[in-house]
């Protein structure tokens, strides 16, 4: 069903006593003040409050009602809820709180059942309430912000109200507020999915702790971010940890990393603080789409405009000087004492017509401008403001400001925002901010719609554990670059097998008690004539003794360019994660890894490959040869529908699989089933 009976509700009932101080009496009270009108109090002693009436149980009130909030003791919820269903209410704010927050689990499972057998769609419980502005709806307990046009959907109701005091504080529009507590109902896919579609939402920010259908997620992240910002923090980075594995890409790949991973394939502006969100949601409620990452910076103090100039660069602005023409211009209407680099700096004489000219000059060759005003006491900054103003209106492009200390620039601020230029706290607050404008504008230029699973193919060959021979010979069959190999169960056959490949070759061992072969010494490398060989065999079945040897793969020397990883893990979450990075026997040591959440397609493949620190080494760093970066982002296409055509996957570690400067081959392969489907 819509959501639109949640947000637009025709009357709203508030279950719970109206004494002074209860839960009940301050929604009503806040409702009161957001200018709902329609509102009836549902109590046993029929008590109303002020203007709104008493009515002793959801039955009774006489008018049509669509949503009930309701902020009565756990143990009266299945009763409300029975007299919701009887009354045709279809939704519901559960404020009630006593559940799973309490190690209550059971008694919220089935308030959740009950709902659903009802047909009630609810928020909560233990929640902080919603708000719609354009409906003057505010069933919450937090600050009531200003009409505008962000929408925030918060897991915790304290981070929710935070944001809106704020809102309140600094002018920021706000659409909608939805804290969705426990989440036994209603949580952040649907919600994401119904502000996608909200034509009164230009942004959405979202704050979680965890999401229990990854897929769903990220689709409904996709389907958001295709037609407004979304800007999210996801909280608990640290506590996830990693989980122990048997394979490189598992002991890498740590859940918040993930997340990391499937927010920015959804298109999503991931944050790390309150401060952050906020100043990210100001950027894009005031700014316009920024086409580029070229930041000027023009201050009155030299200090500041350094530190915001190096938090710039820092975050992933450019921060360019000017070129010889602008600093020429600028020369001919700015004092000698200034400085003519990047930043700006006007020093504390900057003048009205100076912010002007100098913005309007630096944005014909910048993509967006930060304003610095770090305002002494005697100093009137309207006029700075104004100038900032017009150099906006008359380029057309993004400029933002940091006017401070707040005490002193009170009036220059309204006066900014009112005139479409967002001001932030510090320079380097403003900074950050555009950087995730400008974050999602080259996004935006890479719209296309999500790649779609292969279908189940098959079975993984064998049974238990997966030998080398027969994983290489299945990764052959689909699709995967190999070597040439054989294998030989006795020295005799590997005389045989390295003559038919052709000297010099490999030999590896092969025993599915040995997963990670060099640690115990099971390779050797450069064996060069029929003795080599034999006596390569006979130091590996050694290297083998007390564990179950099968005999040894050979392969042919390969002069590889570069050695890297391609690994896939399933996430708990997410599904299958696809690894890129840095092979070889140090992988854990470098940790350059890029995860994906599987299926890619050839952008987002090509995206983990310039992710990598080590990209410079696959280009041709320092006078070694380019390896083929198409072939390898075609390869990590491929291999990442493997977990979907074999569902049997559980992980799969290629390492190192060698890079060539026409090709690659995979060089070791580990392949791990699933202990039950």
């Amino acid at each position: 069903m819509s959501l639109d009976k949640l947000f637009y509700p025709r009357g709203v009932a508030v279950v719970g006593s109206t004494g002074k101080g209860k839960l009940a009496y301050h929604i009503i009270r806040q409702m009161l003040d957001g200018g709902f009108s329609a509102m009836y109090a549902v109590n046993p002693k029929a008590q109303g409050l002020d203007a709104v009436s008493g009515h002793p149980s959801l039955l009774s009130i006489p008018e049509p009602v669509d949503m009930a909030v309701i902020a009565s003791p756990p143990a009266t919820l299945p009763r409300v809820l029975a007299d919701c269903h009887q009354a045709g209410i279809a939704t519901a704010v559960i404020i009630t709180a006593g559940f799973s927050e309490i190690g209550n689990p059971a008694a919220e499972d089935e308030l959740a059942q009950l709902a659903r057998g009802y047909g009630i769609r609810f928020v909560g419980p233990n929640c902080a309430g919603i708000i719609n502005t354009r409906h003057r709806l505010a069933p919450t307990l937090e600050t009531l912000p200003p009409a505008g046009g962000v929408s925030l959907i918060a897991q915790s109701g304290a981070v929710g109200g935070v944001f809106l005091a704020w809102a309140k504080e600094f002018g920021l529009g706000v659409s909608k507020f939805v804290s969705y507590g426990n989440g036994a109902d209603l949580r952040e896919v649907e919600l994401l999915r119904y502000m996608a579609d909200d034509p009164d939402t230009s942004v959405v920010a979202l704050y979680i702790e965890s999401t229990s259908n990854g897929p769903a997620f990220m689709e409904a992240i996709h389907a958001c971010t295709q037609r407004k910002p979304l800007v999210v923090i996801k909280s608990g980075r640290t506590t996830s940890g990693q989980r122990a594995t048997l394979s490189h890409t598992g002991s890498m790949a740590g859940a918040d990393a993930v997340y990391d991973a499937a927010l920015a394939q959804g298109g999503a502006i991931r944050v790390h603080t309150v401060e952050e969100l906020f100043d990210a949601c100001k950027a894009f409620s005031f700014l316009p789409r920024l086409r580029g990452n070229r930041v000027a910076i023009v201050t009155n103090s030299g200090g500041p405009g350094v530190m915001a100039a190096d938090w710039a660069e820092r975050v992933g602005l450019q921060v360019t000087e000017p070129s010889e023409q602008i600093r020429e211009e600028l020369a001919t209407f700015l004092p000698p004492h200034c400085a003519f680099k990047n930043p700006i700096d006007l020093t504390v004489e900057g003048t009205e017509e100076g912010y002007r000219r100098t913005l309007l000059a630096l944005l014909r060759e910048y993509d967006v401008a930060l304003a610095l005003n770090i305002a002494p006491a005697y100093l009137d900054s309207i006029p700075l403001a104004r100038g900032v103003c017009q150099a906006a209106q008359e380029s057309g492009k993004p400029v933002a400001t940091a006017f401070l200390p707040a005490r002193i620039v009170a009036q220059a601020i309204p006066y900014l925002q009112e005139r479409g230029i967002p001001n932030f706290a510090t320079g380097e607050r403003g900074a950050t901010a555009l950087y995730h404008l400008a974050q999602h504008g080259s996004r935006q230029d890479r719209r296309r719609p999500m790649p779609t699973p292969d279908p189940v193919g098959g079975t993984l060959p064998g049974a238990g554990q997966m030998l080398e021979p027969e994983a290489m010979a299945w990764l052959q069959q689909n699709g995967i670059p190999v070597p040439p190999f054989r294998m030989a169960e006795s020295a005799a056959e590997a005389v045989r097998a390295a003559e038919e490949i052709g000297f010099p070759v490999v030999l590896k061992v092969v025993s599915p008690q040995i997963l990670h072969k060099s640690d115990f010494g099971g390779v050797v490398l450069n064996v060069s004539d029929p003795q080599q060989a034999t006596n390569a065999f006979e130091k590996l079945q050694a290297a083998a003794a007390g564990r179950d040897f099968r005999g040894v793969v050979i392969y042919p020397m390969i002069d590889a360019v570069q050695e890297v990883l391609l690994g896939i893990v399933r996430d708990p979450q997410f599904g299958p994660v696809v690894a890129f990075g840095l092979g070889g026997i140090y992988t854990e040591v470098w940790r350059d890894l890029a995860l994906r959440v599987a299926p890619l397609d050839l952008v987002e493949a090509n995206a983990m490959i310039r992710q990598i620190r080590g990209l410079p080494l696959l280009q041709g760093a320092r006078g070694r040869p380019q390896c083929d970066l198409d072939s390898l982002a075609e390869a990590l296409v491929t291999f990442s529908q493997l977990p979907f055509r074999y569902p049997e996957i559980a992980e799969i570690d290629l390492n190192p699989v060698f890079l060539l400067t026409n090709g690659l081959v995979v060089a070791d392969a580990r392949v791990i089933r699933r202990a039950a489907l």
